[in-house]
């Protein structure tokens, strides 16, 4: 067993400023998330002022996720361990240092090397925001309150280029970034002033080998995914990344089924709700990561928008998303729909707003707008959801870990996104435009144009290119998205009924003899020694009677030490 009945019954101590304590959370993640935006918006000006190449501009968006991605599960288990306050406060000192040495880069090199370290903070801020969420609301409101911390990010990703227009079109590029220094300063006070200290009280022993090669594993294959585009996806060097990578990532798996407290419980990967779900988050950041880097660029060099009208432009996306998350339409979705259906609707819609955007925005931005409505509502049905079934799979004493989890594969998939659609945006560009002018970026085909003709050409050339990369990205969000909904589905009904074979352990727990939650229930607890039968009744019950509540509503409470909640 890995959880014990009382585990699942006894609600945490409700925290009297927990609604403030969630705007504090916010504020952190609001951080992180304005600056994984923010930059597509300055591509313009970077490659003005610091003569950044394509492949540049690719790095300094990709750096930052390149080390955030290798290290999420590390941070996630350190924080569960540590204190997932004192990792909070870290995490923002750390990226409020990083965003200090990029506002000050004077070279491509140099802004690379800040946004790789602003990525070691951003790694701790994400583990540590959701965890914090689910440790201080009961079931009752953790509902609720994952909701806010949704729509919060919503308002990141259309805040980002807002932000960024308004301080290009009055500052330098190097603003963007040193705008994030009072934010952290505050979050810092904040956290330190309200937020309570929690961690397991498991005791156990730090999985070191395990983190190094996660760390390793997860760096090479994004690595991959990163340079795929630029030196070509059978190059030595992507191939020998990739192989790597997915060699050190086997050896992990391998170690995490063997050691006895192991980094990440791979029983969770034998829940297809998580799995399904898990998809769904890869795609949907796939779709809005790759989405926003081509659009910035179409706004800006093709329909000819400043830097603040761009970032105004996009807007709509995350404005849709933000009504629709504060209306309550996806939890009414889950409720009439299932989670399954919610996921399938939601991923149907963020595909349709795609080519929306690809086909209807070509020469136009009446058209576009249509598309990031429609791509809005889809996010707000579809985000929600999942983080429903990512959760609901997840015991809460290890909500760090989770949040590792589901951070890891977000970030997969932004960097998968911006490197497949940069690469289908690249190849078809460079086919388009006549040779003589050559196709390494737009800037330098309309350099290279001889007259007023043939830059209008290359132009067009920009606009169909855009469109084809845009097409591809619909698909796969709509094949994938279909795929991680039958996946759920056939999860649901594949789900034992209470007291048939098969049927001990949680949702939190996929039901393995060794995971480690076992050893996690406060000391001194009377429920330590509950039967086995009682403990399959309390476990088996509650996802019967709900299949698609929400991630507050994961049968199970936090076993953590909780410091300061009254």
């Amino acid at each position: 067993m890995t959880a014990t009945a009382a585990e699942h019954h006894t609600a945490p101590a409700r925290h009297p400023q927990r609604w403030l304590i969630l705007g504090v959370i916010c504020l952190a993640q609001l951080t992180v998330l304005l600056d994984n935006t923010v930059l597509g918006v300055a591509i313009p000006s970077l490659t003005r002022e610091l003569h950044a190449s394509t492949a540049d501009i690719q790095w300094m968006i990709n750096a930052y996720s390149l080390v955030q991605s290798g290290l999420l599960l590390t941070a996630g288990n350190a924080a569960d361990r540590y204190g997932r306050k004192k990792l909070l406060i870290v995490g923002l000192v750390l990226f409020g240092i990083g965003s200090l040495a990029a506002g000050l880069a004077q070279s491509s090199g140099q802004l690379i090397a800040a946004r790789a370290g602003m990525g070691v903070g951003g790694a701790l801020l994400i583990t540590t925001t959701l965890a914090v969420v689910v440790q201080l609301f009961d079931d009752t409101e953790r509902v609720k309150a994952i909701g806010i911390w949704s729509t919060v990010n919503s308002v990141g990703w259309a805040a980002g280029p807002l932000i960024g227009g308004a301080m290009l079109d009055h500052f330098w590029w190097g603003a963007i970034f040193l705008i994030n220094i009072p934010v952290a300063v505050l979050g810092v006070i904040a956290v330190v002033a309200l937020v309570p200290e929690s961690k397991s009280k498991e005791g156990e022993r730090p999985d070191l080998l395990g983190a190094l090669l996660s760390t390793i594993g997860m760096t090479a294959v994004v690595y991959a995914i990163i340079s795929g585009p630029d030196h070509g996806w059978l190059s030595g060097q992507v191939l020998l990344s990739a192989s790597l990578g997915l060699l050190v990532l086997g050896l992990f798996v391998f170690w995490e089924l063997h050691v006895p407290y192991p980094m990440l419980d791979m029983s969770f990967f034998r829940d297809q709700r998580f799995i399904g779900a898990v998809a769904g988050a890869i795609l949907v950041s796939f779709g809005m990561t790759g989405s926003l880097f081509l659009l910035t660029q179409h706004l800006q060099f093709v329909l000819g928008y400043g830097p603040l009208d761009a970032g105004l432009r996009t807007a709509p996306l995350a404005v849709s998303v933000v009504v629709l998350n504060l209306a309550g339409i996806g939890a009414l979705a889950v409720r009439k729909l299932g989670t399954p259906g919610t996921i399938a609707l939601g991923m149907v819609l963020v595909s349709a707003g795609l080519a929306a955007i690809a086909v209807l925005g070509a020469h136009g931005y009446s058209g576009m707008l249509l598309g990031l409505i429609v791509m809005g509502a889809g996010v707000a049905l579809s985000m929600p959801a999942m983080a429903n079934a990512i959760m609901s799979a997840i015991p809460p004493e290890k909500a760090g870990v989770g949040a590792g989890i589901n951070g890891t594969l977000g970030e997969f998939g932004n960097g998968l996104g911006v490197a497949v659609l940069g690469a289908v945006l690249n190849s078809r560009f460079a086919a388009l435009v006549p040779a003589a002018v050559g196709g390494a970026s737009l800037p330098a085909a309309l350099a290279a144009a001889d007259g007023e003709a043939e830059r209008l050409s290359v132009s067009d050339a920009f606009a169909s290119s855009l469109e084809t990369s845009q097409l591809v990205g619909a698909v796969a969000v709509l094949v994938g998205g279909l795929l991680a909904a039958l996946l759920l589905r056939r999860a649901e009904r594949a789900k034992p009924t209470p007291g048939s074979p098969g049927s001990s352990g949680s949702p939190g727990s996929p039901g393995t003899p060794r995971t480690p939650g076992a050893s996690d229930s406060s000391p001194g607890s009377p429920a330590a020694s509950s039967s086995d039968s009682a403990s399959d009744s309390a476990s088996d019950s509650a996802p019967d009677s709900a299949p698609d509540s929400a991630p507050g509503s994961a049968p199970g409470s936090p076993s953590d030490s909780v410091s300061g909640a009254a």
